[in-house]
């Protein structure tokens, strides 16, 4: 019996070291403070040297075993240790590397002594407490009187730490019981106040939610001057006017909206698809800063396209499908829009090919704002998350000079390029052209016949050192497509931010673009959307559209403005379009003036022209509305493969059309209203809400949801 205790003893010893020995899956939820789940935060096992980052959830998954110390690690936040146990789940809270704010002092005219007043919405429900001046109770602000300095809240104020290295996360503001912003706040006369408390955590959530999940700082005038004024009446009480953008310091390319065209005179509309989303995630960033937005910084079809819609995957051997749909325009009551939907090809990711990789990255003097190279290195941490073993990656870095930090590297090797992205700090000039010039030396060098080679380039489009010039720049990146390499560019920042320059490399380097102004945007971008962001299915995609006149008067292509092509470029192979990437969706919207409609936005076409008569014959086809042509290259092929497609002369009311055209027009429509379209007689933000809300489906990462926001909390809402 005892040498049967012992046998057992041992057994179970040896399936413990087993056990011990053995690598397991190791999952969990990384969050703030607030129980907000963290996206982009790297975990490190110390042990094995393995690597993951949390997805736009929180969540992670890394291989470990008994006795391995993981690491979590993100920007502004104190670094975590965790040893794993017994359990397969480890969920981290992360706790801000900055302090958090306790103690906010006010100061004005008055005595030494110190009163605290808890108040909460309602300014009539007061409580005062004497309390020994040198410390303030928990969440309140702390008032002596003591000078006639006031040090008002700016739009840094910090209650709780930041939830990312976005620069909107300020407290919530309410003065005299109306929400407010930290611009408002500070443009109050101190001798106004007569009351500021703060409130945190549960305190602020309870009678807040969400909204005060940072904080709350509450504000009574002695008079409650700004009592049920609305944001409008109470910007212009404190004489706030919109911010201006400096045009010296942003710079965009300016561009005339497409104008109604007749299908007599001009019978084919030909344009290159555009999978960009910059400008939208451009605009937001306007919006949630309360800025003006510039008229030149909105591209309608990229705001449309940042959103994905439900086409169906095609059916046959060609990359994408094509899904056409007409209902009533909701801006001009008697004409009609038609939308047109590409759905790319979901290609399994094992089925993907390597890719060989090269990060071009911008660490000039002017990429040092938190928003600009920390959340560089951060964003790019996800897309090497999402490397396989067979993919390489190289880093060419650019300032005074361009130079390579990291060779090479294999994309099971995560820790050798996240140490190298670690490194990088901010200096010097901006050498670009150089830069370009490195990047697709080590690409081609490097190049993977069949695979996926491509240019990551990531910066605020400062080039200020070597080709400057932005027909420097296009000549540049022409020649430079000609290798095979694909190009995406990466824009962050604010201010000096060159939203042309990115655009000219994009739209003619064979590539895409994308601006993140947060590391949600990161993720969405480079993490969940990898394969459609950085592996192109289709290339050089043109469309071509033949209008019958005999059912439509006029007609105008929304947005597009810079990728309209000639007639004659469609089936010339030799003229760029933009690419597709695997399970992307392209959408273009058409208006159309229906034959018959009167309308003030119709072109007088002559009709007693003595040399040029156009006569139609399209009599055999009065049950077709259009007919519409594509052409695309292989993702390595230099011939074009066309498609074409009949549409009917069929429309459904737009009570009756589907989600995907009422959101995509609502989308369309709020471009209009910003860029102040003359071509719109219904420019009701409540209307486009209404529309959008209607049309907001199938949004797992509520990204409809928030432009609905946008749209209500913008200052053109009306």
């Amino acid at each position: 019996m005892k040498s049967l205790k012992l046998i057992s003893s041992a057994i179970a010893m040896l399936v413990c070291f087993v056990t011990m020995a053995q690598q397991r899956t190791i999952t969990g939820i990384v969050s703030d403070e607030t129980k907000q789940p963290l996206p982009g935060v790297t975990i490190y096992n110390q042990t094995s040297k393995a690597n993951a980052a949390t997805n736009f959830d929180g969540q992670y998954s890394i291989q470990a075993k008994t006795g391995d110390m993981l690491v979590f690690s993100f920007i502004g936040y104190k670094n975590q240790s965790q040893k794993v146990q017994n359990s397969n789940i480890i969920n981290i809270k992360l706790l801000p590397d900055n302090q958090t704010l306790s103690e906010v002092l006010v100061m004005g005219y008055g005595t030494s002594n110190a009163e605290y007043e808890d108040r909460s919405y309602a300014p009539a429900e007061r409580r005062k407490e004497k309390r020994d001046k040198s410390v303030a109770p928990q969440g309140k602000m702390a008032m002596p009187v003591a000078s006639n300095a006031l040090y008002m809240p700016s739009p840094n104020v910090v209650v709780r730490g930041n939830a990312s290295v976005s620069p909107k996360n300020e407290p919530m503001y309410i003065i005299d019981g109306v929400p407010a912003k930290a611009n408002q706040m500070a443009k109050i006369n101190p001798n106004d106040i007569d009351n500021v408390s703060v409130l945190k955590d549960q305190a602020a959530t309870s009678l807040y939610g969400t909204k005060g999940s940072n904080g709350v700082v509450i504000v009574s005038t002695k008079n409650e001057l700004y009592k049920n004024l609305s944001e409008k009446e109470l910007d212009k009480k404190l004489n706030i006017m919109p911010i201006p953008v400096e045009p010296t310091q942003e710079d965009y390319d300016a561009f005339v909206e497409n104008a109604f065209e007749s299908p007599k005179i001009a019978p084919l509309s030909t344009f290159s698809i555009d999978v960009d989303n910059a400008s939208y995630t451009n605009i937001r960033r306007f919006l949630n800063n309360g800025q003006q937005v510039p008229k030149d910084a909105v591209r309608v079809e990229e705001m449309v396209n940042f959103f994905k819609y439900t086409y169906p995957q095609p059916k046959n051997e060609n990359p994408f499908s094509i899904n056409t749909e007409v209902s009533n325009s909701p801006w001009n009551a008697n004409n009609k829009i038609l939308k047109i939907g590409l759905q790319g090809k979901n290609i399994p990711t094992n089925d993907l090919p390597a890719s060989n990789l090269v990060f071009l990255i911008d660490v000039s003097g002017s990429m040092s704002d938190m928003n600009k190279l920390p959340l560089l290195k951060q964003s790019l941490k996800i897309l090497v998350n999402e490397l396989r073993a067979k993919d390489k990656v190289a880093i060419v870095v650019y300032a005074g000079a361009a130079g390579m930090v990291l060779p090479p590297t294999s994309g099971d090797e995560k820790k050798t390029i996240i140490d190298a992205l670690d490194k990088l700090q901010s200096g010097g000039s901006t050498a670009g052209g150089a830069g370009i010039e490195l990047a697709y030396k080590t690409a081609t060098e490097n190049f993977i016949k069949g695979g996926n080679n491509r240019v990551i380039l990531a910066t605020d489009g400062d080039f200020n050192v070597g080709s400057t010039s932005n027909s420097d720049m296009e000549k540049l990146i022409e020649d430079k497509r000609k290798t095979g390499v694909f190009l995406t560019c990466l824009g962050y920042g604010m201010g000096n931010y060159k939203d042309s320059k990115m655009e000219i490399l994009a739209d003619k380097g064979n590539g895409n673009y994308a601006y993140i102004d947060n590391i949600q945007e990161a993720n969405r971008f480079l993490g969940k959307e990898f394969k459609g962001s950085m592996f192109a299915i289709a290339k050089d995609v043109k469309i071509q559209i033949e209008f019958n006149p005999k059912q439509v008067q006029s007609y105008r292509l929304i947005g597009y403005e810079n990728r309209k092509l000639r007639p004659e470029d469609f089936k010339n192979d030799a003229i760029d379009a933009g690419e597709l990437g695997s399970n992307h969706t392209v959408t273009a919207l058409y208006e159309i003036i229906p034959v018959g409609v009167k309308s003030d936005y119709l072109n007088v076409q002559p009709d007693d022209l003595k040399y040029t008569k156009i006569e139609t014959n399209s009599s055999n086809y009065t049950n077709e509305l259009a007919t519409i042509k594509f052409r695309y290259k292989k993702p390595d092929g230099e011939k074009s493969i066309e498609m074409v497609q009949v549409i009917e002369n069929k429309s459904a009311a737009m009570e009756k059309a589907s989600d995907d055209m009422k959101f995509s027009t609502a989308v369309a429509w709020f471009g209009l209203k910003l860029r102040d379209s003359k071509l719109i007689a219904d420019k009701s933000s409540k209307e486009i809400v209404k529309l959008a809300k209607q049309g907001n489906s199938n949004d797992p990462e509520g990204y409809k949801a928030e432009f609905i926001r946008l749209v209500e909390t913008s200052k053109q809402y009306n």
